[in-house]
């Protein structure tokens, strides 16, 4: 076992503990047990919000499967992913002032909560619960994949013995430091992704003697490799455009994302965290999926793409800053299961439990209900991810895409267009969900795009038609 890598992952995994048990004891103190654990009650700070916002959409996806297609398919796949460095400016944009005072009104937890006051409809309330339940799980069994395959190529042990310390590590301070243990962490993760990445694009040019002869030799391979079109021409110009609809603009959508926008103390926090938020985010994309791509000519061969990032590191790296450098990837994975498991573990105690079951449940009984479901979804998670398939990033942008089409015209019109119902709501929800599901099984790429795009497209249409077809409905009720 490879010790002088895994002694500064272990180092790590102590102060993430320490943190965690530090954010534990707020949230025993605390008087509003559901706004401390759920929301930190809201007094996240600029630096804070933008690290807690990067380091929960920068996962494993980004870290392991995107530089794994990276590597497949060249600097095309840099390209497309460069979409993403929009995502916090977007949702602060978009959502912003608006959506912290509406939710502060309402007094909203939850992104649910916020459909459930806006709204007023059970079957809104249930079919949005169901939706983040179902989609997350696909994001969360990525997140847990991811963990224990770069826990797998820095220590030698066998995949399962890794998801485990995976799983047992991230458990252990979600479960008892809530939100504010996952925001606080993400700070420490978001730090580490900004230098690990930089330090590891730095020695991988160096390790292939320059850009120059990277690009020559990644030319000499197959010139498509330098291209935007991918390594097989497959990366069209319409289809790299629809990624700004999945991981640019739709990203408002995202539960685990708009969340953020909710737990901040100012505006002032809001303003700065666009600026650091979008700087950090578009660093990291770049720096991460062009390290995929230089790594192909240092090492040949790679089959499973989800391992380039590992392996280039104890490549290019001396082992002991490797070991440093890779807990970045790891923060980023931890970090987002960690706001992963928060997000569907409020949906199930908060949006089903608390709405619809015991409403009058005492504050003793929530807090063992949360802290019991975070632990049993934690486990579930681990069995699912005990057969990962070879390429995680599908498993992400599969759960993205199914929570954008469900919420996107909701949060949205929602917050801006007053004539927006519940019946328009839940068309929106139906419409988006169920076309993106029959695409993505039986017609993948329609008309050249994602799936996501044409469902999103025509869930507004539903949005809109519904909304306006029911208006006299409404009024007469």
């Amino acid at each position: 076992m490879n010790w002088e890598a895994i002694y500064p992952l272990i180092g790590f995994l102590i102060i993430i503990f320490l943190v965690g048990a530090w954010a534990g004891k707020r949230v025993k103190s605390s008087d509003n047990f559901l706004q401390e654990y759920f929301l930190g009650e809201r007094s996240l700070g600029g630096f804070v919000l933008a690290m807690t916002m990067t380091a929960t959409y920068g996962s494993a996806s980004s870290f392991i499967g995107g530089p794994g297609i990276a590597y497949n398919e060249g600097l095309g796949w840099v390209l497309l992913a460069m979409s993403q460095v929009v995502t916090g400016y977007f949702v602060l944009m978009i959502l912003g002032k608006k959506f912290a005072i509406v939710t502060l009104k309402y007094k909203a937890v939850t992104m649910v909560d916020f459909l459930k006051e806006r709204y007023q409809s059970k079957w809104v309330v249930l079919f949005s619960a169901i939706s983040i339940i179902v989609f997350l799980f696909s994001a969360m069994a990525a997140q847990w994949i991811g963990g224990a395959r770069l826990i797998e190529s820095l220590t030698g042990m066998n995949y399962t013995s890794a998801l485990f310390i995976f799983a047992a590590s991230v458990l252990f301070y979600v479960t008892i430091g809530g939100f504010r243990a996952v925001a606080l962490t993400d700070a420490i993760q978001g730090s580490i992704m900004f230098l690990g990445t930089l330090i590891l694009l730095i020695a991988t040019i160096i390790a292939g003697g320059g850009l120059s002869n990277i690009m020559a030799d990644l030319n000499a391979e197959n010139p498509n490799l330098i291209t935007p079109y991918g390594a097989e021409g497959n990366l069209t110009p319409t289809y790299v455009s629809s990624f700004w609809i999945l991981v640019g603009v739709g990203v408002v959508a995202l539960p685990q994302i708009a969340v953020r926008a909710m737990s901040y103390k100012n505006s002032q926090s809001m303003h700065r965290a666009i600026i650091i938020g979008t700087i950090v985010v578009g660093f990291i994309m770049l720096n991460m999926h062009l390290i995929g791509v230089l790594a192909r000519p240092i090492l040949p061969g790679i089959e499973v793409g989800d391992k380039v990032m590992p392996l280039i590191a104890l490549e290019v790296l001396p082992t002991w800053l490797a070991g440093i450098v890779l807990t970045a990837p790891m923060a980023a994975i931890m970090s987002t299961v960690d706001s992963l498991l928060i997000l569907v573990s409020s949906s199930i105690v908060k949006d089903v439990y608390l709405n619809y079951m015991q409403p009058e449940a005492s504050h003793q009984r929530i807090k063992r209900i949360s802290i019991s479901v975070t632990a049993v979804l934690g486990i579930i998670v681990f069995l699912m991810a005990l057969n990962p398939p070879e390429l995680i990033i599908w498993l992400n942008l599969f759960a993205f895409g199914g929570l954008e089409a469900a919420f996107i015209w909701p949060i949205v019109m929602g917050l801006y267009w007053r004539k927006g119902n519940k019946y328009g709501a839940l068309a929106s929800m139906i419409v988006g969900v169920g076309l993106y599901v029959f695409f993505d099984v039986f017609y993948p790429e329609p008309l050249g795009m994602h799936s996501v795009v044409l469902p999103t497209v025509l869930a507004f249409f539903a949005y809109v038609g519904a909304s306006l077809m029911t208006q006299k409905r409404v009024m007469s009720n």
